[in-house]
């Protein structure tokens, strides 16, 4: 199912013998437009400290309920490696935590998952050497760091990110929800759509013209991600 990634915030986050905390935030990769962790605040626990899940770890996600269960356990979050979330994430840095956990890594592979579409898809690997710049390169920030960034379109500045919305059995970040600049309008664009992410000029560059994103049918949180509205998406895009 597809969710704004602001609804899942807050989400109470169960290992397989205690609650480890909430959703604080969700960490992305601006390769493949997908979300690579979520940040959990442990709050009383681990004071001070917020850890990393992989979408490989989860088990079940009640949205009803507003918790998710994975597949560790207390102790195994507590010894894992300790990451500041705050900053950008590296390879290195990815490849030890998802050798600690026994994590498949998820880069170098045609599919969002390795070589697939679900996270269950990634096969666990040895800790590959790599190099001093492979090592400190890094495509993984927090989806807050890019929320109020300019998206321009080939013609010009069209508006401003606000949020995504998130399909929460690949953890593909489906769309944008942009905020028009010239209009009082909010309209999705598809992540296939981006060509980068300027992190100095905080601008989110796009495939598609101003008036793509003109055609496109409005977007509020009520509406419902139909087959047919979908296809709206898609036709004023492909114009």
């Amino acid at each position: 199912m597809i969710h704004n990634e602001r609804f899942i915030e807050d989400y109470t986050i169960d290992a397989e013998d205690a609650e480890l905390g909430k959703v604080d935030a969700f960490l992305f990769d601006d390769e493949k437009w997908a979300v690579r962790y979520l940040a959990a605040d442990t709050r009383k626990w681990l004071p001070g400290r917020k850890v990393l899940i992989s979408p490989i770890s989860i088990e079940k996600i009640n949205h009803d309920a507003n918790h998710i269960s994975v597949h560790l356990t207390k102790e195994q979050v507590k010894e894992s490696p300790d990451i500041d979330t705050d900053q950008p994430v590296s390879r290195e840095q990815e490849a030890r935590m998802n050798l600690f956990f026994g994590w498949g890594n998820y880069w170098g592979e045609p599919g969002i998952w390795g070589p697939g579409f679900y996270p269950s898809e990634v096969v666990q690997q040895e800790m590959i050497e790599m190099t001093e710049e492979q090592s400190e390169e890094s495509h993984v920030r927090k989806t807050s760091e890019i929320e109020g960034y300019h998206v321009r379109a080939k013609d010009g500045v069209t508006g401003k990110v606000e949020s995504f919305l998130i399909d929460d059995e690949t953890w593909k970040i489906r769309y944008v929800i942009v905020k028009m600049e010239d209009a009082d309008k909010k309209v999705l664009l598809p992540s296939e759509q981006i060509v980068n992410v300027s992190w100095a000029e905080q601008t989110i560059q796009t495939a598609a013209i101003k008036e793509a994103f003109n055609q496109a049918p409005a977007y509020h949180p009520d509406v419902s991600l139909t087959p047919d509205y979908e296809e709206q998406i898609k036709k004023a895009y492909r114009n």
